[in-house]
């Protein structure tokens, strides 16, 4: 498709405007961007416009893609064929965005060859990912409905997967998420958790027993502060558990905390060759925080993949 011509996912960006009103320019939209896809997803409006909810929705796609961008340009390097499995995937905001960036405005002229997995257990939004990805013209994205569990073993899932993501994945879809990456030897996983309850139930039910047995047990004494320490050492066990696995892992905000509570993004790249030593030192980390913590029942949730 040449450079100029316009995306088969709709027209390119540009100001919108009613009869009679000046036109609204969006500086947010790139150019090239699908006009249809955006209305269809009810960020913008039928009149083309955005309000403040989908705006800051928005922002936070965007500022994820571009930690993705890089990843998806060095799996499809030298023409690879590439595969993205995006977990939880709802509504599929993220990996439509991410199909319509990537193939039709970053490759607008050259279509990388590649394609792009949404992995959702609820029926009826994989039919409607479907018909809308069909209408569009979407012909790189496939919709599963399936359970992670359901996906790991299921053959119309390939046995690797290069980059797995996961975008306000609550409580244990996460775990899945990273259990999935594990288990298709992903070169690389983004998640966004959110909602982490499981750790701050265990927490609770062992405070007694962890007050008796160690001072630092006064950092969830009170129900307000287990509720956000449970949170934080979720993804602190998190991080453990991928570097214990091989992972090199960086964690950073996704947007401004003005935009959202839920704002921690994790990245673990696979490197060529992994420090035997640094993934040894993960994993008896790993194992001492569990048991510090008095997590030990947790330990099957934050298992080391067999090699």
């Amino acid at each position: 498709m040449p450079k100029n011509s316009t995306p088969r996912g709709g027209q390119p960006a540009r100001p919108t405007f009613s009869p009679g009103q000046p036109p609204q320019v969006i500086e947010e939209l790139r150019p090239g961007q699908s006009i249809a896809l955006l209305k269809e997803l009810h960020i913008l409006t039928r009149e083309g416009k955005l309000n403040q909810d989908t705006r800051r929705k928005l922002k936070q796609v965007y500022h994820l893609y571009q930690f993705i961008a890089p990843l998806l340009e060095e799996v499809s390097e030298g023409g690879k064929t590439f595969t993205l499995a995006d977990h939880g995937a709802g509504k599929s905001y993220l990996g439509f965005i991410l199909y319509d960036l990537f193939f039709n405005v970053a490759h607008a002229g050259d279509k990388p060859a590649g394609i792009i997995y949404g992995i959702e257990t609820r029926a009826e939004l994989v039919d409607k990912s479907r018909e809308l990805a069909q209408r569009l013209g979407f012909a790189h994205m496939a919709f599963l409905n399936l359970s992670v569990q359901q996906a790991t073993a299921s053959a119309e899932l390939p046995a690797q997967v290069d980059i797995v993501t996961a975008l306000h994945a609550c409580d244990t879809a996460t775990d899945d998420a990273i259990s999935f990456g594990l288990a298709k030897q992903a070169r690389h996983m983004v998640l966004v958790p959110c909602c982490q309850a499981e750790v701050a139930g265990v927490l609770r039910k062992n405070k007694a027993l962890s007050l008796s047995k160690t001072p630092l047990a006064e950092l969830w004494r009170h129900p307000l502060h287990t509720r956000e320490f449970g949170s934080q050492i979720t993804n602190v066990l998190r991080c453990l558990q991928l570097e214990a696995n091989g992972y090199q892992v960086t964690v950073t905000e996704l947007v401004g905390w003005e935009h959202s509570m839920k704002n921690e993004l994790i990245i673990a790249s696979r490197p060529a060759t992994s420090s035997a030593a640094k993934t040894r030192q993960a994993q008896v980390r790993l194992g001492e925080v569990l048991g510090e913590l008095n997590l030990g029942e947790l330990r099957s949730r934050f298992e080391v993949a067999e090699s």
